[in-house]
């Protein structure tokens, strides 16, 4: 197989790249950090990177002496997707899911090297903690307090289309080359998302073909293009992203390896805002005009602007779910919505 070619988004301007001392210096860089940017080298001595580096059997090799014995999950599409894992033309998913152990994985993908007309092999947000032994603790960024999710994404030269998730994102390029084309997060009219409830991982995405794209059917992508950044990585290098930046990820190498740590600064114990926006599309959108702009107004008063005329005149005991939240609130909160939801 061939590696990945540059593709067409060409002139994008590049993701700025910083230096960090130690520890505690990237936690500070971290730390409030509303842009990407990139570290190259941070993670240039795990024992995965230098394993990749002397051939990415080697690499393999590496992982399945840290596997545990149980099947992962995989995604798996055909040769004409050109690895990309996307839609067909009846809006089903190109790729089929299964269930294999780690070997037979990758005896799969060491075929697929060997032929020039391969499928894409893809294991996604695979929890390091979960399916590997040993793995973590020779390989990990210290984030200095924050408790991340640990996930390793595995697989043959892919595209992933443009999406965003809501915890910040620290993307380490362990095996193989990264490309990562990034918008900020409101350019997403630009993008064209396609449908929230049937996606390819679970969050919508850009319907733009970024090898092709079709700026007679997506105009306003030039916009979202004067927009972009580009970040190229190396093995090693390390990339942040921040939340809710759209990113369109592509494994440029015959074999790439991705080590992420998702985490968010606010308590695990709030809810996923996704969650809302769905519920207020079911219960809100189709509503008559006059009603929604009512709507609009009350979350405007008790969610975007919360000022002081929202409790002022309540007792502060009494205040309930009105005052700042606490774990105990929020639990209150999600039975109301549980026992609603149920109806």
């Amino acid at each position: 197989m061939a590696e990945a070619d540059p593709g067409p988004l060409t002139g994008l301007t590049p993701v700025r790249e910083i230096a960090v001392a130690d520890a505690a210096d990237l936690s500070e860089r971290l730390r409030g950090a509303e842009r990407p940017f990139i570290i190259r080298g941070l993670v240039k001595d795990w024992p995965l990177v230098q394993a990749g580096l002397a051939g990415s059997r080697n690499a393999r090799d590496y992982l399945l002496r840290k596997r545990q014995d149980r099947p992962f999950t995989v995604s798996i599409a055909p040769p004409d997707a050109g690895g990309r894992l996307w839609y067909t033309d009846d809006f089903a998913m190109n790729f089929r899911m299964a269930k294999a152990k780690l070997p037979e994985i990758f005896q799969k993908i060491d075929e697929a090297e060997a032929e020039e007309d391969s499928p894409a092999i893809y294991l996604a947000s695979i929890d390091m903690h979960e399916y590997f032994d040993g793995l973590v603790e020779e390989n990990d960024v210290d984030l200095s307090g924050r408790d991340p999710l640990r996930s390793i994404w595995i697989g043959t030269a892919t595209r992933i289309a443009a999406h965003n998730d809501f915890p910040d994102n620290l993307a380490c390029c362990a095996v193989g080359r990264r490309r990562f084309t990034l918008f900020p997060p409101d350019q997403f009219r630009n993008l064209y998302l396609g449908p929230v409830d049937n996606t390819p991982a679970g969050r919508a995405v850009s319907m733009v073909d970024f090898a092709a794209p079709d700026y007679d059917a997506h105009p306003r992508f030039r916009e979202a293009l004067a927009h972009a950044q580009v970040a190229e990585l190396e093995p090693g290098d390390a990339l942040f992203i921040p939340s809710m930046w759209w990113h369109h990820v592509e494994g440029l190498s015959d074999f790439n390896v991705l080590v992420n740590y998702w985490w968010r600064d606010t308590p695990r114990w709030l809810g996923q805002p996704q969650d809302a926006l769905n519920h207020a599309m079911m219960s809100i959108r189709d509503l008559p005009e006059k009603d929604r702009a009512i709507w609009r107004d009350l979350f405007e008063h008790y969610v975007f602007g919360a000022g002081p005329e929202v409790t002022d005149h309540i007792p502060e005991k009494a205040r309930s779910v009105l005052g700042p939240l606490t774990p105990e609130s929020a639990g209150r909160i999600r039975a109301f919505l549980l026992r609603s939801l149920s109806r």
